[in-house]
């Protein structure tokens, strides 16, 4: 009798995935996506209330995992405390297309995100990068915050949000400063931009020349969280084909990407390193197969 296929809840990652593995293997699937080694589609996204519930499907093939993650992105949830992102992963083996396991995909959204901005920084901001600004307090400013601490030596935390309160209560956490947007970037080495916004809230004039700039957030063609002018800068994406469909920051301000992450980090294209970089990250599916299966693969020794 064929033994069950597990499912992986959001303890079980939690309790077994780290940035420290998670990083260099962002690294290593953005390399092989833009080498040409994944076979994936941009995600669909299907509208089920425009601006407020989405439900998006994201199948990708690679080397060692095969599936599709289903995430539900929900701006309507942060009224009510709840989660915007809710997702659930389904992992089989790309040889022989066995079940593998079915995961919670919320964390395993989270932390690739933010181990996927870390991997990238590392190639871009200067080595001695300590001062972060954090634009948003919700849940990826805090993942970015520990993803970037396993590289960076941050001492001084900058945050702020649309809503004081909630940039208040993250400085108390987790020993940042809430302050102004414009101040709290004026000078910061790294700037994470994290947030839902539909107008620019970020701006290029705020930046220190060479800082470098995540931007995770405002995930919708219509949507932006970057201004003009910081799209004048050295934009790096995730995906061409998907930064050019999902990406507002992108499409509205018809800047020029320089170049894909992966052939940043795999050295098919230099950066002068003196440059204000920007990533503009929309999240692959790759990332999510990759994830899942180092968890998968942990999950296996544990329980031997």
């Amino acid at each position: 009798m064929a033994s069950s296929v597990p499912v992986l809840s959001e303890q079980d990652v939690a309790s077994i995935l780290t940035y420290a593995q998670l990083i260099p293997l962002m690294r290593e699937t953005l390399i092989a996506f833009s080498a040409g080694s994944i076979l994936q589609p941009v995600r669909q996204m299907l509208v089920v209330e425009e601006q407020e519930r989405y439900l998006g499907i994201m199948p990708a093939v690679t080397p060692d995992a095969m599936g599709a993650k289903l995430v539900c992105f929900y701006p309507k949830n942060a009224q009510f405390d709840r989660h915007t992102h809710l997702a659930s992963i389904a992992l089989f083996d790309p040889e022989f297309g066995t079940p593998l396991a079915f995961l919670d995909g919320r964390l395993i959204t989270e932390m690739r995100t933010a181990a996927t901005s870390a991997a990238v920084t590392q190639v871009l901001a200067a080595p001695q990068s300590r001062s972060l600004a954090l634009i948003g307090s919700g849940v990826q400013a805090k993942a970015h915050l520990y993803a970037l601490r396993e590289i960076f030596p941050i001492e001084d935390v900058r945050v702020w949000s649309q809503t004081a309160s909630n940039a208040e209560r993250f400085a108390e956490t987790h020993g940042a400063r809430a302050m102004s947007a414009a101040d709290a970037v004026d000078g910061a080495d790294i700037v994470v931009c994290a947030t839902s916004a539909r107008t620019p809230v970020l701006q290029g004039a705020w930046l220190k020349p060479g800082a470098h700039v995540n931007s995770v957030g405002s995930p919708r063609p219509d949507w932006r969280e970057l201004d003009d002018a910081v799209m004048a800068e050295t934009v790096i994406v995730d995906s061409y084909e998907a930064a050019q469909k999902e990406a507002g920051d992108v499409i509205l301000s018809g800047a020029s990407i320089f170049a894909e992450a992966g052939e940043v980090l795999g050295g098919r294209k230099q950066v002068d390193r003196a440059a204000t970089t920007i990533f503009k990250s929309v999240g692959i599916a790759c990332e999510d197969l990759a994830a899942a299966r180092l968890v998968f693969n942990l999950h296996k020794r544990a329980v031997r």
